[in-house]
């Protein structure tokens, strides 16, 4: 690996990640579709500059999928790397110090949307695989590459590709770069993923909006009715009120949990620089790590319906609509979660109100077996670039195309550069430039040392 390349070439990578991060690749706006495409387009382009003879940017009903292929190397492991290149919508918008498309540096790190979720990630390995190339321009392993435009807004390409050629799984190794250190200095690997289940929860309960005055009373209100139907679903202690859901639930084992509290953390610090709220809540019977990692979510993301504008309109609505996800954790399939669900909402539902489920994405909790040697060759490139190994952690988050990828029997390295406090979804995303930095050096050596085993 040319160890000089990050000092050297430092200026031009910024540059090109600004350029990146500048594309504005909302998955789930329709109106920003080509700005998806365009965000796929600088991929293949990237591709094609490193040398790789095979690039395919492959379509489906939604948006399209980036592939590549290095130079043949003979004798050497394969490895796929996975990434997505679209981002969450930036609302609300007027809480960022500067704006999410517009990158800025300060403090040594960068901000835009997509700094840490997935651009700046999927960036670090695109460099890592650029310092490890030797000086005819081979890798020292065969590397594929796959990069999804969907990850944020549950689409389907990427399912229905590799659905149809499930030999594109076929490798020896896969790298997800998603997820972040456990904290400043303790790089992760991560042993577990919760699932999805998003829908959208629609209620009526009359035929049009009526005037509160002269029906105010008598006639049912279709966002009372959706509130009180939501609070129903969860207790105010945290409880999730769907039949046989925590029966469901596989507990971590006495060592896992033994590991996790073996952990430096400060609940006052988590609550104060990462919840920024000013108490935590939920299942207080639990950790906060069993809690964010091992038991399930109900959360409601948006309610919409009646009059939200400027002065005052005095309507019942009619309608009412809310987002709302279930994180799923081992022993809750997306199937059996979803069917629990609809008896639950039919349980709460008054007899006055028409409801419908609708369904959005989801996906199966993930649980990954960290015994493969490819987990000591990542520890061992940790140590070497940043001076300690990682951590066997679970993530609250999820990614649905993850059990795809790992359908070949290929173990699946989750781990990342991203840091607790990066703001994923929120406003003032950023990454830290040290991190993508080290990033550079420790996956570029982890290819190098995979040539060796």
């Amino acid at each position: 690996m040319d160890h000089d390349f990050v000092r050297r070439e430092q200026p031009r990578m910024l540059a090109e990640l600004n350029e990146f991060l500048s594309i504005p690749s909302i998955s789930a706006l329709p109106d920003h579709a080509e700005d998806c495409r365009r965000a796929a387009q600088w991929l293949v382009d990237q591709l094609f500059r490193l040398g790789c003879p095979k690039v395919q940017l492959i379509e489906g009903e939604g948006h399209p999928v980036v592939w590549g292929e290095s130079p043949h190397v003979p004798g050497a492991p394969t490895l796929l790397i996975y990434g997505h290149y679209d981002v969450q919508p930036v609302d609300p918008v007027e809480e960022w110090h500067s704006a999410p498309f517009t990158p800025s540096i300060r403090d040594g790190r960068i901000y835009a949307r997509g700094a840490v979720d997935d651009k700046g990630q999927v960036f670090c390995l695109l460099k890592a695989y650029e310092a490890s190339r030797g000086a005819d321009g081979m890798p020292p392993i065969n590397v594929r590459f796959i990069f999804e435009g969907e990850e944020e807004c549950g689409g389907q390409v990427i399912f229905d590709l590799l659905a149809a050629e499930p030999d594109r799984v076929a490798v020896d190794a896969v790298l997800v770069a998603d997820m972040s250190y456990y904290a400043p200095g303790w790089p992760a690997v991560y042993t577990a993923l919760r699932g999805m289940c998003y829908a959208e929860l629609h209620v009526r309960t009359l035929e049009r909006d009526l005037h509160s005055g002269s029906y105010g009373g008598v006639a049912p209100n279709a966002i009372e009715t959706l509130v009180r139907m939501l609070s129903k679903l969860k207790s105010g202690s945290g409880k999730i009120k769907i039949p046989k859901l925590y029966k469901s639930v596989e507990k971590p084992s006495k060592s896992e949990l033994k590991g996790w509290d073996s952990l430096p953390f400060d609940e006052q610090e988590f609550l104060e620089n990462e919840v920024t709220g000013k108490a935590l809540t939920g299942l207080t019977d639990f950790s906060v790590f069993e809690r964010t990692w091992a038991l399930p979510t109900f959360e409601i993301h948006g309610i919409k319906g009646g009059f939200t504008g400027e002065g005052a309109k005095t309507v019942i609505p009619a309608a009412g609509m809310a987002k709302i996800s279930l994180r799923l954790v081992p022993g809750l399939t997306l199937d059996f979660v979803k069917e629990q669900l609809e008896k639950a909402v039919a349980n709460v539902a008054p007899d006055y109100a028409d409801w419908e489920l609708r369904f959005l994405h989801g996906g199966d909790p993930v649980q990954v077996e960290v015994s493969h040697p490819a987990f000591r060759i990542l520890d061992r490139a940790f140590e070497e670039v940043v001076g300690r190994a990682t951590v066997a952690v679970r993530a609250g988050g999820s990614i649905p195309i993850v059990p795809e990828l790992g359908r070949g029997g290929a173990p699946i390295l989750l781990t990342g550069i991203g840091l607790p406090d990066d703001g994923l979804h929120s406003p003032n995303e950023k990454l830290d430039l040290q991190q993508l930095w080290d990033g550079i050096e420790v996956f570029g050596r982890f290819f190098e040392l995979l040539a060796t085993e």
